[in-house]
């Protein structure tokens, strides 16, 4: 893993916060919405260093499945908040993670 890139250790950590606490939403959703959850934070680390791997347009489609998978991330967060699977704190905590991964994604996608 490149130790340069900010956005690598900003979206590692947003994985070992999420992934233990997804294991605690309510077991009905477990092969669902929390699945679908965790496989959008995992699809978002994957792009992101297929990205590191490539050059030109390659890699920013692979910047660009990314910012899909961070775009679907959010929402489940929000269906989480909104079913309460996750309090009000939490919910900012993780939110604030994200906004960092975006804005870092975002200069990423811009300096092409």
């Amino acid at each position: 893993m490149p130790d340069d890139m900010v956005i690598f250790t900003r979206t590692y950590d947003l994985l070992l916060w999420l992934l233990p606490k997804a294991e605690s939403f309510p077991k009905v959703y477990r092969a669902t919405v929390t699945q679908r959850l965790m496989d959008a934070a995992l699809d978002l680390q994957e792009a992101l260093f297929d990205a590191s791997n490539e050059r030109g347009p390659a890699r920013q489609a692979h910047l660009r499945r990314a910012s899909a998978a961070l775009d679907r991330t959010r929402l489940y967060l929000r269906l989480a908040l909104d079913w309460r699977w996750l309090n009000p704190g939490q919910h900012q905590h993780v939110s604030a993670m994200l906004a960092e991964i975006g804005r870092l994604l975002g200069g990423w996608i811009k300096a092409g």
